[in-house]
């Protein structure tokens, strides 16, 4: 076998390997980005001392950030 028939061989071997790998990788992928509660705020902007994660009584701005399955907002624009 020649040197350029070996590359060749390499290089469609390497091709294939790639599109295989791309294939099998694009169907396991399964990632929902949710909006979740983390904070709630007050008319000055301010977290209410003890207050939970979801707002509890009137003039309270409820604070959300996108999040995926794993609990981490992604990068971008998350609110």
């Amino acid at each position: 076998m020649t040197m350029t028939m070996k590359r060749i061989g390499t290089g469609l071997g390497a091709a294939v390997a790639a599109c295989a790998l791309g294939f099998g990788a694009a169907g396991t992928a399964v990632a929902t980005v949710e909006p979740v509660d983390i904070t709630c705020t007050n008319k000055s902007d301010k977290t209410p001392g003890g207050q939970q994660p979801t707002c509890k009584g009137s003039s309270h701005t409820q604070e959300t950030e996108n999040q995926n399955n794993s609990g981490f907002a992604p990068p971008g624009r998350n609110k």
